[in-house]
């Protein structure tokens, strides 16, 4: 189904029958994506007596609990609620699902203490050309298929400069989506700059905004200027787990 939308001034044109997910699923399986230290996420049956929600276990339904960590088992958006001390709900302040975004390959600058990190320039670089632009899908390299297994804690993964976030504010961002478990370090004493400059919290907190981390774009996916919606689960929580889905605009 291709229809025209029109943003901002401008017209751009979508089929809607050719999704580009970018999320990696949440599974219960030891080689699922994870980060933080957590545990994989746990799909059990309920059991109550003699009843179990299994139909292979002689249950009339699957009937299970699940248990997992949004931030941890799997692509999530989260809110500035993941870093204030008020209580902000991701359900309640993304209230917008469809955004222009631009898609780009960033390869992190290695510091001379061994971190590899996202620059403004890197940033400045890619973004130069993009105009109406609320979103941005930032693809690391190398983004080998491995991303979809990765046991992220303890390993420092990149992560972005705060002056790059500064830039990003200053084109109007609101949702920046990444293919890593944040945009901070992984150990910074609990500093969080990055999350703290893109919210600008707590001095101008910016609760329209969002953060979505841990998604994998294929390689054969080109840079350049899409349509996104984000779908979240209705978590009255600071983040939920979430799919990314990207439309080629042509």
């Amino acid at each position: 189904m291709v229809a025209n939308i029109f943003h901002n001034g401008k017209s751009y044109q979508v089929d809607f029958f050719k999704p580009i997910d970018i999320s990696i699923p949440l599974t219960s399986n030891k080689d699922c994506v994870s980060a933080w230290y957590v545990e994989p996420m746990k799909i059990e049956p309920v059991v109550a007596g003699d009843w179990v929600g299994d139909v292979n276990k002689g249950g009339s339904v699957n009937f299970r609990n699940i248990s997992f960590n949004p931030h941890g088992n799997g692509t999530h958006t989260e809110c500035v609620g993941h870093i204030s001390k008020e209580n902000y709900s991701i359900n309640k302040t993304l209230s917008r699902f469809m955004f222009i975004a631009e898609v780009i390959t960033v390869l992190p600058n290695e510091l001379p203490n061994g971190d590899f990190v996202i620059t403004r320039k890197q940033l400045e670089a890619a973004l130069k050309e993009a105009e109406n632009t609320e979103a941005i899908v930032i693809r690391t390299l190398s983004n080998g298929l491995n991303k979809l297994h990765m046991q992220y804690s303890n390993t420092n993964p990149p992560y972005i400069l705060s002056d790059a976030i500064d830039y990003l504010n200053d084109k109007g961002i609101e949702h920046l989506l990444i293919d890593l478990p944040s945009v901070d370090k992984e150990k910074d004493d609990g500093k969080l700059e990055a999350h703290h400059a893109f919210w600008n919290y707590p001095s101008n907190t910016q609760t329209q905004k969002t953060i979505t981390e841990m998604i994998y774009v294929p390689n054969d996916i080109f840079d350049g200027t899409y349509l996104l919606n984000i779908q979240i689960a209705s978590f009255e929580n600071d983040a939920s787990p979430s799919k990314p889905v990207l439309y080629k605009i042509y």
